[in-house]
This record gives C-alpha cells, structure tokens and sequence, in this order.
C-alpha cells in the first residue's frame, strides 16, 4: 500500500515511511491510496468476534500487505490487552467506553499501536527516532506510556501550560527513562504548529530522525477504527445494530476521522455527529462551507479545545472538498461549558452514569439529534477521574474514585522542561539533546 500526501504535491511513499516521517514534505497528512472494503461474511459474523479478532481482520485491510499476517497478529493482539464494553445510558443510548487502557483514555489503542508498529519497523536497524508530540491532554499520556522503554525511540511531549488537568499532566511528566515531557507557554495550537514546523526544518531533518504520534501519523488514528467495529459488533449481539448513528466528542478530529474509514470500509452507520465544545470551527464548516481556523480557547473539555484540527484536511480528501458530502454523513453541534456542565450532572442525577466534559458534549449531541428507530452510541474518551476537580465541582466532591492506575500517576514527581512558544527556541533545545 502507498500512502499519498493530502497536499498532493510530493511523490508517494510506503507505510514505513508514511510511519516514520509522520508528515509529508508538502506539510500534508498521509493518506493510503485506496481504503479496502470488508466482505460481507466479516458483518455477518462480527457480534461472534471478541475486539481483539475484531481489530485484527480491520487491521489486515489497512495493513496486510505491508506487514506479514503472523507479526501483524502479534502487534494487534499484543496493542489490545483490554476491553471497550458498550453500557447502556437510557433507551436506545449506549457508551462505548474507551476508557480501559493503561491511561484510561481512547488514545491507548493508537498510542500503543504506533509505538509496537514503529519498533517493528526499526527492529536490526541502529537508527535512532524521536518522536514529537503536541497534546491537549490524553495523546501525550496515551503515547508516552505506549512508547516508554523503547529502545531506540525518544518521546517528546509538548503540552500547554496550565491547560491540561493535573492528572493528565502526571501521566506523561512522571516517567522519566525516553520520555522528556515540554512545558510550553502557550495554547495546543502553538504545540501542533512548533511539532509541523519542525518537521519541515532542513537543519532538524540532517540531523535528528524525526516522525510525530499525534492522529496526524496514519499508525496513531486508523487503529482507532477498530472501536468502531467493535460497538457495531456489540450491539448486533443485542440485535440494535440497525438505524446506528454514532457522537464523537472531537478536538483534532483523528476519532471521527477514523470512524469515516470504517464507514467507507462498509460499516453501516447512519451518520455521525461532531460534538464540539467553543472550539467550534468544523461546526461553523457544516453549517456554512466555510473552513476558518482561528486560536483556541480554553474550555471543561479542554482535550478538545483545537481551533484549527489537522485531521480535518483528511476529511476533506476523503470526500473531494464537497462540503455537500461531508454535511450529509455527519452533523456537528457546539456546547458552551454552562451546557456540558448541566448535561454532566443531569446524566449523573438521573441516569446514575458518569461522564466525563468530553463524553458530555457527545452524549447532549447524541440525545439532541437521535430521531424515533435510531440507535445511537457516544463515545466517552477518557475516564471521569482524570478530570476530578472539573467533576467534582459539578456533581459534589467525593463522587469521582481515583482508579488505582491513576493513583499511581499522583504519586510521581513532576519532571518537564519549560519553554516559551517560539520555535528557535525548541529548535535549539533539540540540537542540543542530539549532541
């Protein structure tokens, strides 16, 4: 399989470069040049499969002609150590919890994937890689547990300061070993565009190896389509599986994007929905046409607080820049923090189910949108507790348990380097860290 550049303006390349640059010459995001469907027999059968074989036969489609069937096995089996269950929320609303991996987040499968996947390809070669990565919150803990004590690989994480929980800050700033956590004096957007530009620097590119694990790499979103299959295959065992329309709380898209490919591989949603928080710039797409990033504001569901999402341009490509396509197979809504705030504790009062801010913009969607027949599943993304204090402002102090694996996390000292927002700067440092 080739991979192409959304820029179209840069010659092809194969999945292990795809991998490892992270992104294209041109600044464009990799593409495979063709999304194989699934046969029918896999839909028919798909309720009797566990997650893990779910994974593995989407992961054959995606990547079996570059990694041999038994090593491919292997990753998958070995990336999907835990469970996504569907729990129903009230009639015909279910979540599909992707929250039960080490850092109890949904970005622990593509984490995780990417890092088995770029080790594979660096297995009896001496290259050394780092790894950068701009996080809202949950990329950078997901990624730099799933690459920590790699050989060969570096992480590191760039996060703005003050803006991501105390929880999620422990998560990737207490490791140590090959993971260098950045304190960045700035918002994520500044993150992501000092992770592009480095990237595309000559001095950087002859000197260090580097490549990127935020969705923007095609190892980080496209195994996120496996949760996908895995909700459709669930609800079939309850009989729900027709009429399904899925929410997605979105931030850099890379979900939602990968739940399209699913769509295009044949799974049969309905349609899909953008939950969005002020962040709203693909709302204001749907509703108008019109495409106009612009700097972020800080929001509850801060994991989401991008204003202008990288993988909106893989949208775009997939579906020729027809804004009439795209407004047809998902819908977008917007929600101030006063809404999620009433959402989250309404659903907790009434419902006895615990969102977290992110989970709440994709349940009010959800329950807003979903029309009489249609079954619909939100996706919560991360576990309540790693947003403690924002919850528990919310529905009443000692109501959030800290989970065991996160209890940990607050026992480790905080290391991280900070710096200002400028990209000479950044630069430098990794020169010198290449010395």
């Amino acid at each position: 399989m080739q991979y192409y550049s959304t820029n179209k303006s840069v010659p092809k390349v194969s999945l292990k470069e795809a991998v490892t640059k992270g992104l294209a010459d041109d600044k464009g995001l990799f593409m495979p040049e063709r999304i194989n469907p699934l046969p029918a027999s896999f839909f028919e059968k798909i309720n009797q499969l566990s997650f893990q074989e779910i994974a593995f036969e989407v992961a054959k489609a995606f990547f079996g002609e570059d990694i041999p069937e038994a090593d491919l096995k292997e990753l998958v089996f070995d990336t999907l150590q835990f469970d996504c269950p569907v729990v129903p929320v009230q009639d015909n609303i279910y979540s599909l919890e992707l929250f039960h991996g080490p850092t109890l987040a949904f970005k622990d499968v593509g984490g995780r994937f990417m890092a088995r996947l770029l080790s594979y390809f660096l297995k009896g070669n001496s290259e050394h890689v780092n790894v950068l990565v701009a996080t809202s919150g949950d990329t950078g803990s997901a990624v730099a547990n799933g690459f920590l004590g790699v050989e060969g690989i570096h992480v590191y994480v760039l996060y703005p300061k003050g803006l991501v929980s105390e929880i999620q800050e422990k998560q990737f700033t207490t490791l140590g070993q090959n993971i260098t956590a950045i304190e960045i004096a700035g918002t994520f957007d500044d993150c992501q565009r000092l992770v592009k530009t480095a990237f595309l620097d000559e001095e950087l590119k002859s000197n260090l190896t580097l490549t990127s694990a935020n969705s923007i790499n095609v190892a980080r979103f496209l195994p996120q389509a496996f949760y996908y299959f895995n909700a459709y295959a669930r609800l079939k065992e309850k009989g729900l599986q027709d009429e399904l329309v899925i929410a997605v709380p979105s931030g850099n898209f890379g979900n939602l994007t990968a739940g399209l490919f699913a769509q295009k591989m044949g799974l049969p949603v309905k349609r899909f929905i953008a939950a969005n928080n002020e962040n709203d710039i693909v709302y204001k797409y749907l509703q108008t046409g019109k495409y106009e990033p612009r700097a972020s504001v800080a929001t509850i569901a801060n994991a989401m607080d991008v204003g202008d999402p990288s993988n909106f341009a893989r949208i775009l490509d997939l579906y020729d820049h027809s804004h009439e396509v795209i407004s047809s197979v998902m819908k977008g809504f917007r929600y101030s923090d006063d809404e999620i705030r009433e959402v989250l504790f309404n659903v907790f009062t009434e419902k006895q189910y615990l969102l977290d801010p992110h989970g709440a913009c994709a349940y009010k969607a959800l329950a807003t949108d979903l029309a009489e027949g249609e079954v619909g599943v939100f996706l919560e993304t991360a576990h309540p507790a790693k947003f403690t204090e924002t919850v528990e402002s919310i529905i009443g102090k000692g109501n959030v348990a800290l989970p065991e694996k996160l209890a940990e996390f607050m026992k480790g000292e905080k290391l991280s380097v900070p710096m200002d927002k400028e990209f000479e700067t950044f630069k430098k440092f990794l020169l010198q860290e290449a010395k």
